[in-house]
């Protein structure tokens, strides 16, 4: 059967309109990253990233928009000597003296003030960490639970309940020892305010009627 112009044209929109949807479909910019935790310094007017364990630098180009740049030149003005980031995006080669290619950043996870976080035997365990201050409290969660300290208090280890809600937030609930404990974390930049640490979640805890706010970030054995 031959089809006339009209036809033809009514055969092919659904086609079209198929095309259009692929065309149109977001790409997702952290796919081909890599999560990276290294040590950032300055030279020749470039921030370079020494991956830990590493003696490789990599010219960092802030691809993602993530504030990388202006977050390391603000902690080195208060006088940090080592700064330590945690850091997703994509490294490539480049011709860049002195560099060993470049990393494109996506996201950034943490940036802080730290001479000794590239050691750290906790952090590939954990999946998330966060704390704060006035009082004192920390929370480490990890596939085998979770530990909260609190100034004053011998820390706590607990069973709990991880739920993903809209937006990336997440909530971490426990209602072991008859108390109902529960760590809100939002994913929304974050500064500690004893260290000025740069973290990427703003987290709440709920415990004995208090609610005590500080910051987190994911730990190394959280795919995200």
């Amino acid at each position: 059967m031959r089809l006339t112009p009209p036809l033809l044209l009514a055969a092919l929109l659904p086609l079209l309109g198929g095309c259009q949807m692929l065309a149109d479909k977001p790409v997702d910019p952290l796919v081909g990253t890599i999560r990276m935790q290294g040590v950032l310094s300055a030279a020749g007017g470039q921030l370079l990233f020494t991956p830990c364990t590493e003696s490789r630098r990599f010219v960092v180009n802030d691809a993602g928009d993530t504030g990388v740049l202006q977050e390391a030149a603000n902690l080195a003005d208060k006088g940090g000597d080592s700064l330590f980031a945690d850091l997703r995006g994509k490294l490539g080669g480049g011709s860049q003296a002195g560099s060993d290619g470049q990393f494109d950043v996506q996201r950034l996870y943490r940036i802080e003030t730290s001479a000794s976080a590239c050691s750290d035997p906790n952090f590939k365990q954990l999946t998330l960490h966060a704390s704060g201050h006035g009082p004192d409290w920390d929370v480490k969660a990890s596939g085998k639970g979770m530990v909260l300290e609190r100034a004053g208090q011998a820390p706590l280890a607990l069973p709990f309940l991880e739920e993903q809600m809209p937006g990336g937030r997440l909530s971490l609930s426990s209602e072991a020892n008859e108390q109902r404990i529960e760590l809100w974390l939002a994913p929304q930049r974050c500064v500690d305010s004893a260290s000025g640490a740069v973290h990427h979640l703003q987290a709440e805890l709920r415990v004995d009627g208090q609610t005590l706010h500080g910051c987190g970030y994911y730990g190394g054995s959280r795919v995200d």
